[in-house]
């Protein structure tokens, strides 16, 4: 098979019938292929909002140390290939085809037993055969959906990292903060170290209750690590982390918003927390590895004049991250808002969030049509607020209209999910290096 066939037949995988949680498959499968997942050295991180970020900033200050670290994360914002990273560089699309026909003899043998794997049960089961085969030294690992039942959660992990708790996913998660933090938790595991940057108490509560059952070393940030902000600019912050026995003073990252300031400090306790395991990063690393990190697609500059900015922020916990950083570092500027979500989110909720800082709006959708909230009901939402708005037929369309409708000085702000962002890139960026932000054909901006 090609490229494209395989791709698309393991993306086909989760359209027939519905997605059933659970760890039996994902066992199944890596069963057969020898458990590779449990010869990797693992940092897994889970959580609301953060995670992609915070697994990218982990692995790129263990890189910095001199260390081999293959880093998996979903979704993408284009290519397959960037889910699966070791130190930067995407696994090429041969080794997908010789790993996919390593499995397919398995997939076929679950489907004929009417138990077909889905689409991340095999992504991820390839992910770990291919860091076990490449001989990476940490593998960092983020979660798909939840925690407890999610495909990844097969490891045995040095450290687990939850981000944060939102509202997502709740037909598969639970209707509260408190039932979505219990299958967050799932990553807990024993004799482990936890690390959280959680602010909500009751949830708290919950990882505290959890990490004692399992005799697991839980750090929070605002009580045993904390960040400070130094300044902050179009091109970068400079922030302080301080933690029980240590202190980086200016570091320095070029991503924005104070959320990845959040998303830093729980990345600096998950490595500094390795030290248990008489694995001592020194302090270069951590001023390399946040110096050299690069996240495509989370408040990311792409044009200057007028400012473009494109954030995946896909649910109300992010939205409400990328409003209050918007805010902060923009207070005078008229907004444009591009806006497409998915159609299985809480679209009142995002929407509430980020919607009366726009001056205009135009709302499209994005192009995964088994996900993608139809324009018309999005405009039920938004016309609440009494904003003005238009609706494009598509994320390309509505790109161009908000840049050619704004003036000198105006932002242009395209937000809402993760498929919205990678559609809107095209714009920009043909071919990209999505790990550490280098555009194959370099673009400054």
């Amino acid at each position: 098979m090609e490229y494209n066939q395989v791709v698309e037949y393991i993306f086909n995988l989760r359209r027939f019938g519905d997605i059933k949680l659970g760890l039996e498959r994902v066992s199944y499968m890596l069963e057969r292929i020898g458990n590779p997942e449990r010869k990797l050295k693992v940092i897994h991180v889970g959580g609301t909002a953060g995670k992609g970020s915070t697994v990218m900033m982990v692995s790129s200050i263990l890189q910095a140390a001199g260390y081999k670290i293959g880093s998996y994360t979903s979704p993408h914002l284009s290519s397959y290939t960037e889910r699966i990273v070791i130190n930067g560089e995407r696994i090429k699309e041969e080794e997908i085809i010789s790993l996919f026909e390593q499995m397919k003899p398995i997939i076929d043998e679950l489907i004929q037993k009417k138990n077909q794997p889905t689409f991340p049960e095999v992504t991820t089961v390839m992910a770990f055969q291919y860091f076990f085969d490449k001989k990476v030294d940490f593998a960092v690992i983020e979660v798909g959906l939840g925690g407890r039942l999610d495909a990844t959660n097969v490891v045995n992990p040095l450290v687990s990292v939850i981000t944060n708790i939102g509202l997502e996913h709740t037909e598969y998660l639970g209707n509260s903060l408190e039932e979505i933090a219990r299958e967050k938790a799932g990553i807990i595991k024993n004799f482990g170290i936890v690390i959280t940057a959680t602010e909500d108490e009751k949830v708290f509560k919950i990882f505290k209750e959890v990490s004692r059952e399992k005799n697991s070393k839980i750090l929070r940030l605002g009580d045993q690590f904390r960040f400070k902000k130094i300044s902050s600019s179009l091109e970068g912050q400079t922030f302080d982390v301080i933690g029980e026995n240590y202190q980086l003073n200016e570091l320095f990252t070029t991503l924005l918003g104070e959320f990845q300031l959040r998303n830093a400090a729980t990345a600096v306790a998950a490595v500094k927390s390795l030290k248990s395991y008489g694995i001592d990063i020194p302090d270069k690393s951590y001023f390399t590895g946040f110096k050299n990190v690069r996240w495509p697609g989370r408040m990311e500059i792409v044009q200057r004049e007028p400012l473009v900015i494109l954030d995946s922020a896909k649910d109300q916990l992010a939205m409400s991250s990328l409003a209050e950083s918007t805010k902060e570092m923009f207070p005078e500027k008229k907004i444009n808002l591009v806006l497409a979500v998915s159609r299985d989110k809480k679209v009142g909720m995002i929407v509430r969030e980020i919607v009366p800082l726009a001056n205009k709006i135009v709302l499209t959708r994005h192009s995964l049509k088994e996900r993608a909230l139809d324009p018309a009901s999005l405009a039920e939402e938004v016309e609440i607020y009494g904003k003005e708005f238009s609706v494009a037929e598509n994320v390309k369309e509505a790109v161009e209209r908000a840049i050619n409708n704004s003036g000198k000085g105006e932002l242009v702000l395209v937000t809402g999910s993760v498929f919205t962002v990678g559609e809107a890139r095209e714009r920009w960026f043909k071919e990209v290096d999505l790990r550490w932000g280098r555009d194959l054909n370099e673009k400054k901006v």
